[in-house]
């Protein structure tokens, strides 16, 4: 059974304690304005405790606001003993601004269904996020497809999501985004999902919905790209999508993440060797990738995990794990949980803003999300994985949230 810990202590950390009179102008064109650093301060809220037989995983949270302003977040029920056995979706909410989570309570038009075919399907990588025009929550993501319950078939996958009406907390059933059945390269379309992708929902209601798909089903390896969906708060309609972006290494790029800031849009991938980074000008077409690198030249080490965006006090923020910071026995490096400013000129990390942004503590943090409450404040939500290869093997793992404030 799950427990629900209340919140116990702030943590408070100034990612900018002093004003940093940093030449981060290097590798900038004349005449282009310097990045002016954006002083923050860290809280941790409230967590919530997995059980002895589950892990919450793919935690992320939905911010609803109103005269009783609620905090919704939806968690995939885990498997411990190995990766993807993922199972229901379950949902818990805050009144009190994350200090105490309602026990997790199962969303019964998403639990994991056995299908005529013999398959078992179950909703996952989920992202809710309110949508202002229709004043939905929308949470996106993907399908896990098992043959017999138990082999893993990715090319099954589809891009799944569903709706909540935060009026009577009732969400309808999972449905799926019809995609092209090819690609403007003429490639078809196979296994396209949205798992773990932040998405930008525009002025007129329609939504910005990173997407990454197979060309060949011979070969894995994603290409990715951004389409441009509409939501009239039930239905999600696919119109169009830009940029097709993928690298022949590995998986290619998947796991997009999009954000707008400064009249820019910026996206981040995931590939197995590294993390990319890119912008364009309306969110659908965007420049050559490169690759995330510190403001020093560096690599910025972030590899085969996602990385997601913060927008706070006027500020660019990549949130992301890496190599280097002591973390060797972590699988794929994947914690400490950083932060750090991001200069939108030169795309890259200001390594004198890095922070810890959540401790490690034998167990990956890779699968984080973010939640924007206002300007000056965003969440950070991150479910605690694979705790089976370190020392705390046997024990509950922990969702944990983190508020992010600019002074």
């Amino acid at each position: 059974m799950a427990r629900v810990f209340p919140f116990r202590r702030h943590l408070k950390l100034s990612l900018f304690s002093s004003i940093l009179a940093l030449s981060i102008c290097a590798g900038r064109g004349v005449g282009q304005d310097r990045v002016e650093p954006v002083r923050l301060e860290i809280e941790n809220l409230g967590s919530i405790e997995g059980s002895d037989q589950w892990d919450w995983w793919q935690a992320r949270t939905a911010y609803v606001p109103g005269v009783k302003p609620r905090w919704v977040t939806t968690l995939s029920e885990t498997g411990k003993a190995t990766s993807h056995d993922f199972h229901d979706i379950y949902q818990s909410t805050s009144l009190d601004a994350g200090r105490t989570w309602s026990r997790p309570a199962r969303i019964e038009s998403l639990r994991r269904t056995k299908q005529a075919d013999g398959y078992e399907v179950a909703p996952g990588d989920f992202w809710p996020t309110l949508h202002s025009k229709t004043g939905r929550i929308l949470a996106t993501g993907k399908t896990f497809n098992f043959a017999d319950g138990k082999r893993e078939v990715a090319l099954r996958e589809k891009v799944a999501y569903a709706v909540m009406d935060p009026k009577t907390g009732a969400w309808e059933p999972l449905r799926f985004l019809g995609m092209p059945e090819k690609d403007h390269g003429g490639y078809r379309i196979t296994g396209a999902n949205a798992g773990n992708t932040q998405r930008v929902d525009l002025p007129d209601g329609d939504i910005l919905l990173p997407v990454r798909y197979w060309r060949d089903p011979k070969k894995y390896n994603f290409t990715s790209v951004v389409a441009r969906c509409g939501f009239d708060g039930e239905t999600l309609t696919y119109k169009e999508h830009g940029s097709e972006l993928s690298v022949p290494r590995g998986r290619g790029l998947y796991e997009p993440s999009l954000i707008h800031f400064g009249g820019k849009y910026f996206l981040t991938l995931r590939a197995d060797h590294t993390g990319y980074v890119t912008r364009g000008k309306d969110g659908l077409h965007f420049e050559e990738i490169r690759e995330w690198l510190f403001d020093d030249g560096k690599p910025l080490g972030s590899y085969n995990t996602q990385q997601h965006w913060v927008t706070v006090g006027g500020g660019l923020f990549l949130v992301y794990t890496r190599r280097g910071a002591g973390n060797d026995h972590m699988f794929r490096h994947r914690a400490p949980l950083f932060i750090g400013q991001v200069d939108p000129g030169t795309l890259r990390v200001i390594r004198k803003s890095e922070r810890v942004l959540i401790p490690e503590n034998q167990a990956t943090l890779g699968n984080s999300g973010v939640c924007r409450i206002s300007e000056k404040e965003s969440w950070v939500t991150c479910g605690e994985g694979l705790m089976r290869l370190g020392k705390r093997k046997g024990q509950r793992n922990k969702v944990i949230f983190v508020k992010i404030v600019a002074k």
